[in-house]
C-alpha cells in the first residue's frame, strides 16, 4: 500500500520524443482533472553525441508546484553532469536531490539510468504516491517503464524546492 506522503518516481522509455510526449499530455490531463497531486514530468533525450536533454513543456511548469526542480535533481543523480546538455539541472536541485538519493538505492540508480540510456526517449515523472495509481489505469503506451516509491517524504521535496527558489532570488 502507498504511503499517502510518500514519493513516486515513473521512468518509462519510447521509440520516439513525440510518443512520450503524448504520454506526457496524458499525465498533464491527470493533473488538470485532479487525479495526480503535486508532481514534476519531462521528456528526456539524447542527441548523437550523448547528450542528456530533459524537455519541459512550459505551461506544464507553472502547473507543477515542484517547477523543474524534482525530475533535474533525478536527471542529476542518474547521469554525470559533462552529458547533461540542458539547464534544467542546476542550483535549484541540489537540496531536493539529497532528499532523493537517501530514498534510493544504488541499484535503483542504476535501473533508472539504464532503463533511459536504452530508450530513444524516456518520460520521468517525480510526483506525489497519488501519482502511481492514476498513472497505471492511464495506460501510458512505455516500451519498458519502472516505477518506485520513494521512502521519501514530498513535504521534505516542497520545502527543498521552497529554499532553492528563495536562494535563487
Amino acid at each position: 500500500m502507498a504511503k499517502p506522503d510518500a514519493v513516486f518516481i515513473y521512468i518509462g522509455t519510447y521509440p520516439s520524443e513525440a510518443v512520450a510526449r503524448a504520454d506526457y499530455d496524458i499525465v498533464k490531463d491527470l493533473h488538470a482533472v485532479g487525479a495526480v497531486g503535486t508532481y514534476d514530468a519531462s521528456v528526456v533525450t539524447k542527441d548523437d553525441g550523448g547528450k542528456v536533454h530533459v524537455n519541459k513543456d512550459e505551461m506544464a511548469t507553472r502547473h507543477g508546484a515542484w517547477g523543474g526542480a524534482a525530475v533535474g535533481a533525478l536527471i542529476g543523480l542518474l547521469f554525470p553532469p559533462a552529458i547533461i546538455g540542458t539547464a534544467a539541472v542546476g542550483a535549484a536541485a541540489g537540496g531536493v536531490s539529497g532528499h532523493l538519493w537517501r530514498g534510493m538505492s544504488r541499484a535503483d540508480v542504476k535501473e533508472f539510468g539504464e532503463l533511459i540510456d536504452a530508450g530513444q526517449a524516456a518520460l520521468v515523472i517525480v510526483g506525489e504516491s497519488t501519482l502511481a495509481q492514476a498513472v497505471e489505469k492511464a495506460g501510458l503506451k512505455a516500451e519498458k517503464e519502472v516505477a518506485k516509491q520513494l521512502d521519501v517524504s514530498t513535504k521534505d521535496i516542497d520545502k527543498a524546492v521552497r529554499e532553492a527558489a528563495t536562494e535563487l532570488g
